[in-house]
């Protein structure tokens, strides 16, 4: 039964980084991508939720990256879905968007230095430089992705939060 939901976990973690790249290159592009955002959306909210149903007994690093990630994803659903990305919470769909991406890329970078042989024999503490440059990698490109992101996405965005751009409005999957 563990393995099965260890499965769909994983699973459903790596729909959401693959769409949630999909996603962070639409802002980069100026594009809502309204399909792949839902799914990115609903696959990372999973993600973050079945973090929780591993048989534990106390509060691990993993937990508090979930209700991180929970909180962002928050912030992000309600821009774009309660608040329609007018004014300011263009910018917080945005950087909320890219943090839940990030955190799941943070959790994958760490679950293969875990469970890859090669990765693990370089960092297996995961407090070995390998693993640190990595991870210092990792969140200096999301950076990057993010800055784009903001000031691209947010040139596309009228400020009614309606996408000027009736073909990329209603681009999906």
């Amino acid at each position: 039964m563990l393995a099965a939901y260890t499965f769909v976990h994983v699973v459903l973690s790596l729909v959401g980084i693959g769409s949630g790249f999909v996603v962070l290159f639409g802002l980069i592009g100026g594009k809502r991508l309204d399909g792949w955002t839902k799914l990115f959306l609903v696959t990372t909210v999973a993600t973050s939720a079945t973090g929780f149903g591993f048989p534990v007994h106390s509060l691990m690093p993993s937990h508090v990256i979930g209700i991180l990630s929970l909180i962002v994803l928050a912030v992000a659903i309600i821009a774009r879905y309660t608040r329609g990305l007018a004014g300011g919470w263009t910018k917080a769909y945005v950087i909320c968007s890219a943090f839940a991406l990030y955190f799941n890329v943070f959790v994958l970078v760490v679950q293969a230095f875990r469970r890859v042989s090669f990765l693990n024999e370089l960092a297996p503490t995961q407090s070995e430089p390998p693993f640190a440059i990595v991870q210092v990698a990792v969140m200096a490109l999301f950076v990057v992705l993010t800055t784009l992101a903001v000031k691209r996405f947010h040139l596309a965005v009228t400020p009614t939060g309606a996408q000027p751009f009736a073909k990329s409005a209603r681009s999906g999957i």
